[in-house]
């Protein structure tokens, strides 16, 4: 870890997974600083399952986090996490921030699937989440926001995902909630009253050959297509819980 600065932590998590060649999945690359801990756990057959595990709390604000995730040709990688990240304000006023890198190669796969991040009040989080994809790559990406713990008022939570696939964009976009958030965050036409929101984005090959069609999933959700082979799910819903049921359920329809 480089430490503790007068503006917060910097800390780097960096994964690499490569095909072995005999059927399975190495990690050359698995390290960490400070709060973020790395640690591979018993995988499916052919699949490096990494749980992210955090040695501190935070971000606080005036934090700096990177993840690095890489699936080399080849190579099948899940990354999640053991536990929430939990924005909390902290002694510096600066907003914190966390950045999330992910690339894969022709014939990789990859499955990003994080536990939650919910956004505590007097936090000020700016997350920033970058996915660049061969033509051949496979991509499963779950986000969750849950605004503020129970009965509690949010912090200001900024979320932005872009995603680019044989250098073509296609998807860009920000989310930002909470105080000092642009007017309407919390209105129909974004969240429209809910305590959490998220979206999956699933990539697959298969999906150049028959795209997915766009649907509703009940009230709080919905299914759209993106340019190339990929497609999008959102969804808002009152809490965490009935949030992830949702974006599971809809894992398994596009499967």
């Amino acid at each position: 870890m480089d430490g503790v600065t007068r503006a917060g932590v910097r800390a780097t998590a960096r994964i690499v997974a490569r095909a072995d060649g005999r059927g399975a999945t190495a990690l050359p690359v698995l390290d960490g600083e400070g709060p973020l801990a790395p640690r591979r756990t018993r995988g499916e057959s052919g699949e490096a399952r990494v749980l992210l595990v955090g040695a501190m709390s935070g971000p606080l604000g005036g934090d700096r986090f990177t993840v690095e995730a890489e699936a080399e040709k080849g190579a099948r990688l899940r990354v999640g996490s053991a536990a929430a990240t939990i924005a909390l304000p902290g002694q510096a006023k600066e907003e914190a921030h966390y950045d999330v890198l992910l690339r894969v190669a022709d014939d990789g796969e990859l499955h990003w699937l994080p536990e939650p991040l919910i956004s505590v009040a007097g936090s000020d989080l700016r997350v920033r989440t970058r996915v660049e994809l061969a033509a051949g790559a496979r991509l499963v990406l779950r986000e969750e926001q849950v605004l503020g713990r129970a009965g509690e008022e949010p912090g200001r939570l900024t979320s932005r995902l872009s995603v680019r696939i044989a250098g073509r964009a296609v998807l860009d976009q920000e989310l930002a909630c909470g105080p000092g958030a642009p007017g309407g965050w919390d209105g129909p036409a974004v969240l429209g009253g809910q305590r959490a929101a998220g979206q999956l984005i699933v990539v697959r090959p298969e999906f150049a050959a028959e795209p997915v069609r766009a649907r509703m999933l009940g009230e709080g959700a919905a299914v759209l297509p993106l340019p190339g082979p990929a497609a999008a799910v959102t969804a808002v819903a009152p809490d965490g819980l009935r949030l992830r049921r949702v974006l599971d359920e809809a894992l398994a329809l596009l499967r």
